[in-house]
């Protein structure tokens, strides 16, 4: 069996100080060392079925939603974004995925969620991400993404 060890100093010995439903799906638990004395905090939740991602070349890998934050926090880098926004919209991008029948999802579909929800969040995170996922080639490129959010608001 698994036991959970300190970051700091390894030591297997901890105590659970405070434990709270942190979202529908994951508890967040505040532990302390019993022997470097040091806090922190561990995330659990329940593990679905995992989902496949088909890419434009048709390889599929498993679903990383790590690759969704580190998207969506380059893209909202330097922008006045609270991380809790950017934590909500990666929860609502994860639980739109997995709310669809099938287990294979396109990469497509993902990034097309993605600039859907930071569009909402932030216009030029939105453009920020926009540029790198539809590999923008040159200014009229930019420009006509800018033009398309003008119109839509």
């Amino acid at each position: 069996m698994w036991k959970m060890r300190c970051p700091f100093c390894n030591n297997q010995s901890l105590k659970v100080i405070d434990k709270r439903d942190h979202t529908e799906e994951s508890i967040r638990r505040r532990r302390e060392c019993l022997k470097c004395e040091k806090r922190f905090t561990t995330h659990e939740r329940v593990e679905i079925v995992d989902l496949r991602v088909v890419k434009k070349s048709g390889e599929r890998v498993t679903f990383d939603r790590n690759k969704i934050l580190k998207g969506l926090l380059k893209a909202c880098e330097k922008r006045p974004v609270p991380t809790e926004h950017i934590d909500i919209v990666l929860r609502e991008i994860e639980t739109e995925l997995r709310s669809n029948d099938t287990q294979e999802i396109t990469s497509q579909l993902i990034g097309e969620l993605v600039m859907r929800k930071l569009r909402r969040l932030d216009k030029v995170a939105y453009i920020r991400f926009a540029s790198v996922y539809k590999d923008f080639a040159d200014l009229d490129s930019f420009e006509e993404a800018v033009r398309n959010l003008k119109k839509g608001g």
